[in-house]
């Protein structure tokens, strides 16, 4: 009797593993709490690392994530999530409104700064005529007084001497970006761009709007269709398809190298002018609470977030030191960038609706 006994108790136990792995669940996972969040699709790979995965059950939780455009979050129900995680602070002011928090409850665990992907006869010649500056191989500065004059004026690649040669650069000049109305790439791109339109100054009025939309207008509707986030852009960037220019975060880039996949045939240009893109945590339900706090501190995860591309807040030396053998693609110590404020989101949104028409 005591061996049937033991025989069923065994099928019962192996049974319950079984399921678990159907479930998508480690079987063997020390985590308590399971949270659901949406997140930029730029934060995607890392929160599926296996390494991240575990180092989250080891302090005791699993993380179900689903991607939006962090722009188009305060407009979900939030209700359903434990926390949101849009890329900058701006939108994560809107998701703290929406959902009715009250007090300072967000963190920011890292950051990464906006780049332009360039192919080298792209760059080659952006920097020939006086739009960019390699300050190696495949790295470099894009000069957005420059550019964006050049954008003002409707240049095409045919105009700019040197272009002649190379088939794939034809039409106007732009940077391919995503949309500014609901994904933070494209709103920040317009930040620094209408700062840069604005004198140096950032815009704070309707009337600063007014000076800037027009430039705000050339830059987006020559685009076409918009992308809802970096992502797909980037892929298909790297598969050899897409737009010669392409914007970016650096953490995309620096992830690929890091994971000592081949970045193809690229060139990273920086702006000079830039605006900070620090991925915001936002607690949604008490579960999340210290999770924020986690991805910030715990040394494990910030590692793994490096390895991942991004900055640590607080951490050029974690990041610089990560990043040294792929420093022919990279500017670690953001070397001649000017870091530029947001506007608020009322105007900076009013920028972006005047972009899109």
């Amino acid at each position: 009797m005591r061996r049937i006994l033991g025989i069923i108790l065994g099928l019962l136990l192996t049974g319950g593993v079984l399921y678990a792995v159907l479930q998508g669940q480690d079987p063997h996972s020390t985590a308590t709490k399971t949270v659901r969040g949406v997140i930029g699709s730029e934060k995607s790979d890392f929160f599926r690392d296996p390494d991240v995965v575990k180092a989250l059950a080891d302090k005791g939780y699993t993380v179900k994530t689903e991607t939006s455009g962090s722009w188009a979050m305060d407009r979900l129900a939030l209700k359903e999530y434990d926390f949101a995680f849009p890329s900058s602070s701006e939108p994560a002011k809107e998701v703290a409104a929406a959902a009715g928090l009250k007090g300072a409850q967000e963190t920011r665990p890292f950051y990464s700064p906006l780049v332009v992907i360039a192919r080298p006869h792209a760059a080659a010649v952006l920097a020939a005529n006086g739009l960019a500056t390699l300050t190696g191989k495949n790295v470099g500065t894009l000069l957005m007084g420059p550019f964006l004059k050049a954008a003002a004026e409707d240049r095409t690649w045919q105009q700019l001497p040197g272009s002649a040669p190379y088939a794939e650069l034809t039409g106007t000049v732009f940077v391919k970006t995503t949309d500014p109305s609901s994904s933070n790439s494209g709103a920040l791109y317009l930040a620094a761009a209408s700062n840069v339109a604005n004198g140096g100054g950032v815009v704070a009025d309707d009337a600063g709007v007014e000076r800037t939309a027009p430039l705000m207008r050339k830059l987006i509707s020559v685009q076409g269709a918009l992308e809802s986030s970096t992502d797909d852009p980037f892929r298909a960037f790297i598969s050899g398809s897409g737009e010669p220019l392409i914007l970016v975060y650096e953490s995309q880039v620096a992830s690929l190298l890091l994971q000592r996949q081949d970045p193809g045939a690229m060139v990273v240009l920086y702006p000079d002018t830039t605006v900070n893109t620090a991925h915001t945590f936002v607690p949604l339900s008490e579960d999340a609470r210290e999770l924020g706090t986690l991805l910030a501190t715990d040394p494990r995860l910030r590692e793994l977030a490096v390895q991942r591309g991004f900055r640590p807040q607080d951490g050029v030396a974690e990041f610089t030191a990560a990043t040294a053998p792929h420093g022919a693609y990279l500017n670690p110590g953001l070397t001649g960038i000017r870091q530029v404020g947001t506007p608020t989101v009322t105007i900076l949104m009013a920028l972006a609706q005047r972009a899109k028409g």
